[in-house]
């Protein structure tokens, strides 16, 4: 499988974000009345996750966590830089940024993932040189038995099961809410690496790896048939991995079921710092 992103892009960040977490719409006009809470000009995520869970049995066109799906692109975390590419001005939402995150690459947008955003959630930035990477906050190790039994965990293992039976969120990236590849984001950006934001980007991203020759800390890929890939998880060891599953409503650690092994394509292995 060939590379889809280009490396993370050394350009300057002009705004930074000042809030715990944003979360990054398709559009100004795509929040609900429900979602008031994320998008005040200073966010309350408790409140937002708690108004959504009260319309946990809406579906895509309710005001539950699936009403996500179209309105929301990803979140960014207090700190991230971002490129604001315009301001617009909506009548009864106030000022709007779009925005540019280069700490979370995509292929449609090589200098980082698009999206929209209140203007109130970011501050300027004095200093208008190369954005920076992500600051490591985990000491990475290379999986190796080391004359042990059992091989060591690969850290980005160790830090999804910090998140087990944590509700799963549309374009989550924070321990508040993670999607599949949210988790996978988040697990990488605390060893300092920069990855792609989707799951079909990752697979992109990463290094191929023969489905039997999987360690921990590899990703598993899934896609329906004529379908690009939708679902990512990561291997503790061949046959098993962490993952934020929707369907299931919370990040698991579990073999591979049935329909999970149905639809698994591909695997690959991402940087290390």
């Amino acid at each position: 499988m060939s590379s889809t992103v280009a490396a993370a892009p050394r350009l300057p960040a002009t705004q930074v974000v000042r809030v715990p977490v944003t979360t990054v719409w398709s559009g100004p006009e795509s929040p609900r009345a429900v979602d008031r809470p994320m998008v005040a000009d200073d966010p309350d995520v408790t409140e937002w996750l708690a108004a959504l869970d009260a319309h946990a049995s809406d579906d895509e066109s309710g005001d539950g966590r699936l009403g996500l799906h179209g309105r929301v692109e990803t979140q960014l975390l207090v700190g991230e830089p971002v490129i604001v590419t315009q301001t617009r001005r909506v009548e009864g939402a106030g000022s709007w940024s779009q925005v540019l995150a280069p700490w979370q690459l995509s292929p449609e947008e090589p200098r980082g993932y698009p999206g929209w955003v209140p203007s109130a959630h970011l501050s300027p930035v004095a200093d208008t040189g190369p954005t920076p990477q992500p600051t490591a906050d985990l000491v990475p190790t290379v999986p190796s038995d080391h004359g042990t039994h059992e091989p060591l965990d690969h850290p980005a293992v160790t830090e999804a099961r910090r998140h087990i039976g944590l509700p799963y969120l549309w374009s989550g990236v924070s321990p508040h809410g993670f999607d599949c590849s949210g988790l996978v984001l988040h697990a990488w950006r605390r060893m300092g690496v920069v990855v792609a934001r989707d799951a079909y980007a990752q697979a992109g991203f990463a290094a191929p790896v023969e489905l039997d020759e999987v360690r921990s800390g590899d990703l598993y890929f899934f896609a329906r048939s004529g379908r690009r890939i939708h679902h990512v998880g990561i291997v503790v060891r061949p046959g098993r991995m962490v993952h934020a599953s929707e369907t299931g409503g919370v990040l698991v650690e579990e073999d591979l079921p049935d329909d999970r092994m149905a639809t698994l394509v591909a695997a690959g292995r991402l940087p290390m710092p």
